[in-house]
């Protein structure tokens, strides 16, 4: 079993994302704890046309999350992004996500780090989420830093609701349902999100906390 450990939340966090539905999909419940804990927590997607901009709106506000719709997520506008908001946890896409969408903007986020870091000394902390029923191309999502999303379960269901021109009630909402009681279930508690880190400059997390 993963030890359960007290949920520290860190002062900002920046999630990079594909789709305007996926902050909400695989990190909603951490981000809302984020928020009620007092984070500066932001959303980065790319623009989409109607009605998934306003959707986009509507589910970091039912976050508490602030917005960031970025024209092109290119390494360069996501070097930008990290300067412009120094948050001290990013949080993005596996690397060997499934999804080419993905994987492209872990690669930007990847490529972007390296000099951000160096001159900021931020992000001090990178995570990947979960994926399509917890697979990448290189095999099953590891169990890492697990987070007890059971008191913002509900928020999280809200925010997903909020993207309404999206498969939520037939396809993404019970994927999140069984994986958040999967990692749940890991931890002994009724819903959780699972995290896994990538190294920012050769560093690892020293603690299973965001």
């Amino acid at each position: 079993m993963i030890p359960l450990v007290a949920f520290i939340p860190p002062a900002s966090v920046l999630t990079v994302m594909a789709h305007p539905d996926d902050a909400e999909l695989w990190a909603g419940g951490t981000l809302a704890l984020c928020v009620a804990a007092g984070a500066d927590v932001t959303i980065a997607v790319p623009r989409h046309p109607e009605p998934r901009a306003s959707e986009a709106a509507a589910g970091a506000a039912a976050l508490g999350a602030g917005l960031h719709q970025i024209n092109q997520a290119t390494a360069g506008t996501v070097r930008e992004l990290l300067l412009d908001t120094g948050p001290e946890v990013v949080l993005t896409h596996p690397v060997r996500d499934v999804h080419p969408d993905h994987r492209r903007i872990a690669e930007a986020v990847l490529e972007a780090l390296p000099e951000v870091v160096i001159a900021t000394g931020h992000p001090r902390r990178v995570y990947t989420t979960d994926t399509y029923n917890s697979l990448t191309l290189d095999g099953p999502v590891p169990a890492h830093t697990t987070v007890d999303i059971t008191t913002t379960w509900v928020t999280k269901q809200r925010a997903l609701a909020a993207h309404a021109s999206q498969p939520i009630t037939e396809h993404f909402g019970p994927m999140a349902e069984i994986l958040a009681r999967l990692w749940g279930a890991r931890i002994g508690v009724d819903h959780a999100e699972n995290f896994v880190p990538l190294p920012v400059l050769g560093r690892l997390p020293a603690a299973l906390t965001l």
